[in-house]
């Protein structure tokens, strides 16, 4: 299935954010077909057996069907194009739709748990035969499938709200092999195994909301760029010469294939400005086409070959050092007066690290000058992206 769907995407020539949209759309299909007939399959299992356990997990799978529409309806709708009120297009609303599936699953497994307690209060004999165990096993092999299916599509496009329906398509699996399982042993204990076992789904089926929830919600906030994407970035800029180093990057994330990143480059104060600003340029094009985002770029010029500067940076970056070797600075320069020296630079700090900012800078300038009382500190603080 998934081969024949990827022969049918490619042959298309479709463009990436083209490509997304319809392995979204497929996959939206392909779960909403499956859930509703394991819907059908489990309520009629569920009402032969008196099974609350089955039941649930029948509707359960109707909210697996639900949520299949929203991911079809998410990937349909993500893949507008930008318009004037939303000039980074709509790819967010990918990240929405998963929210709402999260909530979907989170609903199901609260309502699953509540059924079970009512279960185990009030416990009830179930009936068991050859086609209630043949729908749940059957039932379980259809979802491994499913989660197979998606895992391998979500992985390819990077789509959270797939791989949040892979979750729950293996979840699901466990939750009805532990039904299987006590629907067996109800058979042989005046124990009330079905209400247990549909408390202990409804505990996974929260776990499960819980999990994709924080899948959608992390990149709904402004989460930081994995360091891969990180050091794809450096890489391409690094590999260019003329840049001395990258500070300051910044990832933009408007939705999977949709990014804005920018940063500073640091390039000789000496160098031909027309030069370096073609190189800057082409470093913008080889990003936009290997790693598919948008860059913005701005040339820092940093002095190079000064020994003054080059042993004043190197004595500020040992005091960093000793008191943290977390820290890390850039666009280091210096401005001598007659009277003082100005040591101007950017400082590099991870989130909550153990000095707040006005501390940081105060022990650092009490080291420098203690060094040299003519040193005069302007630092700014920045703050560590990945």
């Amino acid at each position: 299935m998934t081969k024949l769907i990827e022969n049918m995407i490619t042959n298309k020539n479709l463009t990436h954010q083209e490509e997304r949209q319809a392995y979204g759309m497929y996959c939206g299909g392909i779960g909403m077909f499956f859930n509703f007939l394991l819907f059908l399959g489990k309520l009629i299992a569920g009402i032969i057996s008196h099974s609350i356990a089955i039941t649930a997990d029948a509707f359960n799978n109707l909210s697996d069907a639900a949520s299949s529409v929203i991911t079809l309806i998410g990937f349909r709708l993500a893949g507008q194009e930008a318009d004037d009120d939303h000039p980074f297009g709509h790819g967010r609303i990918e990240y929405i739709s998963g929210l709402f599936v999260a909530v979907l699953i989170l609903f199901m497994g609260v309502e699953l748990l509540k059924s079970s307690v009512s279960k185990i209060l009030n416990p009830a004999t179930l009936t068991v035969s050859p086609l209630i165990l043949g729908i749940l096993v059957v039932s379980i092999l259809v979802k491994l499938y499913m989660y197979l299916f998606n895992r391998k599509i979500g992985r390819k496009i990077s789509s959270s709200t797939i791989l949040a329906a892979a979750t729950d398509s293996v979840s699901d699996a466990c939750s009805t092999l532990v039904i299987l399982a006590a629907t067996v042993a109800g058979q042989y204990t005046t124990i009330p195994v079905d209400g247990w076992c549909g408390l202990i789904v409804g505990v996974l089926i929260c776990r499960a909301g819980v999990m994709a929830a924080k899948d959608t919600i992390s990149p709904l906030l402004g989460q930081a760029p994995e360091e891969s994407f990180v050091k794809e970035v450096n890489d391409i800029v690094m590999g260019h010469e003329e840049i001395i180093g990258i500070h300051d990057l910044i990832v933009h994330n408007y939705g999977p294939g949709r990014v804005l990143i920018s940063l500073h480059a640091e390039v000789p104060a000496d160098g031909d400005v027309l030069v370096l600003h073609d190189v800057i340029d082409s470093i913008e094009h080889e990003l936009r086409d290997t790693l598919k985002c948008h860059a913005v770029i701005h040339m820092d010029p940093v002095c190079v070959g000064d020994e003054e500067t080059e042993r004043l940076k190197n004595l500020v970056n040992g005091f960093l050092m000793e008191i943290s070797d977390e820290l890390s600075m850039h666009d280091f320069r210096i401005v001598t007066g007659p009277t003082h020296t100005n040591l101007i630079f950017d400082v590099v700090t991870p989130y909550g690290f153990k000095l707040t900012d006005k501390e940081l800078i105060t022990t650092l300038t009490d080291m420098v000058r203690k060094d040299n009382p003519n040193f005069f500190l302007v630092v700014d603080i920045d703050k560590k992206m990945v």
